[in-house]
């Protein structure tokens, strides 16, 4: 009895055992697939948020050019001149060669008759004798005729010298015009009471009246031109 109860024992061990053996085999395979079905539903997951075609990427901003050294000056038809402007001018060219030409002898002729002016204004101090027909009366009148004649030459050319249309007067031809308007009428009033005075002295009479401003009259004439030819060699 006794052999037949330690045999009974013996055999529900051995089924404890077994019954133990296989309940931890079934729950480690659970967890084994449990772990699975996380991984493949957090595969399922990542794949659900990639999409399959991905939106085209957008292409970046074009930025402005940068400044190329290649780049050339920019022309006169750029700047606003048209083709007609840029062009030699043969008519306007011919006409600003001819003014420069008279204005060269103009300038000529005028230090040309600085040495008969002041010859004119030395031989004037003993112009004044009372002796008729003076060689220094004669000399002096000599003197103003031959003065005048070259200014007058002078004169000629200024005045005549082609005008260039669109040129503006300034600076120191403003001056030598402005100075002009003195010593041009000074040059024809002055031989006129020239002419008187010598009348006078030649006929024994002191120089009354209005020829008594010959003398005045011919050093403002003479201070004029002077100051004329002196602005032309002043630069402002």
């Amino acid at each position: 009895m006794n052999a037949n109860a330690t045999k009974v024992t013996r055999v529900l061990a051995f089924a404890l055992l077994v019954v133990i053996t296989a309940t931890a085999v079934c729950a480690q395979d659970g967890n084994v697939r449990s772990a699975g079905s996380v991984s493949d539903s957090s595969t399922s997951a990542k794949a659900q948020q990639v999409p399959a075609n991905p939106p085209p990427a957008t292409p970046p901003e074009k930025l402005p050019d940068a400044p190329s050294s290649s780049r050339t000056e920019p022309s006169l038809s750029d700047l606003g001149f048209s083709p007609a402007q840029t062009q030699p001018n043969a008519r306007e060219q011919a006409l600003l060669d001819k003014r420069s030409h008279m204005l060269k002898i103009h300038q000529r002729m005028g230090l040309i008759t600085v040495a008969p002016l002041l010859a004119t204004l030395i031989t004037s101090v003993n112009a004044g004798g009372k002796n008729e027909g003076s060689a220094s009366r004669d000399l002096h009148v000599a003197l103003g005729a031959l003065t005048g004649d070259l200014y007058g030459i002078s004169a000629y050319y200024a005045i005549r010298a082609p005008k260039v249309p669109g040129t503006e007067t300034r600076g120191p031809i403003r001056v030598h015009k402005v100075l002009a308007w003195i010593h041009g009428p000074g040059m024809v009033m002055t031989p006129i009471l020239g002419a008187m005075a010598f009348d006078q002295k030649n006929k024994g009479e002191k120089v009354h009246g209005i020829a008594s401003a010959h003398g005045p009259v011919a050093i403002v004439t003479a201070g004029a031109f002077g100051a004329a030819l002196l602005s032309m060699s002043v630069k402002f």
